[in-house]
């Protein structure tokens, strides 16, 4: 990183941050959203670029009521975990894709375990003893941490140029190439080097699929068209073959779908003849293997509302007749009882936003003796965790997975059992 222009000013108690203020700040702990905490005369303040233990010289970006952000322009003592990133956009000012290339791989699994904890004690309630005897720790997938995405969406700047965007901004960036991108993204004919120009398009959105196919679509007022490749896409998980729409969901990293199945199954160990349920279910990934368990004498329910996964699951599962598929939102399936009777074992893979208070009690009432939870945001999980324990369902078991190298995000999976269970 460069010096700064100019020197960095000592703040006034009295004033508070403005934007643009080049400020000295020591970096304290981790915190959710990719960024590191400081304070400056009390106000706390998120730093990107930073490690913990760093001392820097940060350029403050926003100021809100009682925080604001910055970006660690200069380090003047550098954490021992600070490693040069291998994308030259990896930056303050530059592409907003990933929070942790300036992190040493084995640094950000540490850093992402980290953020797990403070969630589940803070908005979880969890105690740190219980985080230690649940040995909460992120793993790693197979591959490294560069060229894994397998869908990339480019955004498409006034000029015409795909690129991505800067953090917390709609300006796009430019670039050559993406270096988390999967090698056959990296290769298409879609950024600026290689001639390429988008007129009238709002984005654009590439897939290399673990089948093999590599297709690209322009996205004009939210409707995506195809420029190459098949639009129908074949993906290889769990054992099987999946075919679905090349903009409907999948997970984004090549190993994800087999990691996170194989992790279901070994924490809910679903048994012949018992009746299971997967909510928010997608294409089928977790119903297939469901399926599988509890065999001849079974039945999965699979409830989604999305119309792509819907459509996707009942062609995908359609040699599975033991698995129903219902299109429709999981709230409104368990408050109007549309899937009833007794229920064994669930699997809950909800949004970002997580399931909320109303599916976890109406899936508590329901009785199942095991719940497999799969959650891409710790705040979310922990906020449910919170809402299970006031049921007197505990957290028995949990699993973190480096889903998302060289960004903040992190894949978990709980298992959480009913009072009965203790």
């Amino acid at each position: 990183m460069t010096e700064p222009d100019v020197p960095a000013v000592p703040l006034p108690a009295e004033r508070g941050l403005v934007e643009v203020e080049l400020v000295e700040l020591t970096v304290d702990a981790v915190a959710p959203g990719g960024h590191c905490v400081a304070r400056v005369d009390g106000q706390v303040v998120f730093v990107r670029h930073a490690l913990p233990g760093e001392r820097v010289i940060a350029e403050v970006t926003e100021v809100h009521r009682g925080f604001a952000r910055a970006d660690a322009v200069t380090v003047l003592e550098a954490s021992p975990d600070r490693v040069e990133p291998p994308c030259p956009y990896a930056k303050p000012g530059a592409c907003g894709g990933c929070d942790l290339q300036h992190v040493a791989p084995d640094a950000q699994l540490a850093w992402k375990t980290a953020v797990v904890r403070e969630q589940l004690v803070r908005l979880g309630g969890l105690s740190d003893a219980e985080l230690d005897e649940l040995g909460v720790r992120v793993e790693a997938l197979p591959g490294g941490p560069l060229g894994w995405r397998s869908r990339v969406r480019y955004a498409v700047d006034a000029a015409d140029r795909a690129g991505l965007l800067k953090h917390r901004s709609h300006e796009v960036v430019p670039i050559d190439y993406c270096r988390i991108a999967h090698p056959a993204i990296q290769q298409l004919p879609v950024l600026t080097p290689t001639g390429a120009s988008w007129p009238a398009a709002e984005a654009v959105e590439t897939v290399a699929s673990t089948g093999g196919d590599v297709t690209v679509a322009q996205v004009r007022d939210g409707v995506a068209t195809p420029v190459s490749g098949p639009t129908v896409v074949r993906e290889v998980a769990a054992g099987r073959s999946w075919t679905l729409p090349a903009s409907a969901f999948w997970q984004v990293h090549p190993a994800a779908a087999d990691t996170l199945s194989a992790a279901v199954l070994e924490l809910l160990d679903p048994q012949p003849g018992e009746l299971a349920w997967d909510l928010y279910g997608g294409a089928g990934l977790f119903a297939a293997g469901l399926a599988a368990r509890v065999g001849e004498t079974g039945r999965v329910t699979l409830v989604e509302a999305a119309p792509q996964g819907v459509a996707a699951a009942r062609e995908n599962l359609a040699d599975l007749p033991r698995v129903e598929v219902v299109s429709a939102r999981v709230e409104t399936s368990l408050a109007r009882r549309r899937i009833t009777g007794p229920v064994d074992v669930v699997v809950l893979d909800p949004p970002r936003s997580g399931a909320g208070a109303p599916v976890v009690r109406a899936l508590a009432a329901a009785g199942p003796r095991a719940v497999a939870y799969v959650a891409c945001d710790p705040a979310a999980f922990a906020r449910d965790v919170r809402t299970f324990a006031e049921l007197g369902w505990r957290l028995t078991a949990l699993r973190g997975f480096d889903l998302f190298p060289m960004t903040q995000h992190v894949e978990l999976v709980g298992l959480l059992l009913p009072p009965a269970a203790r």
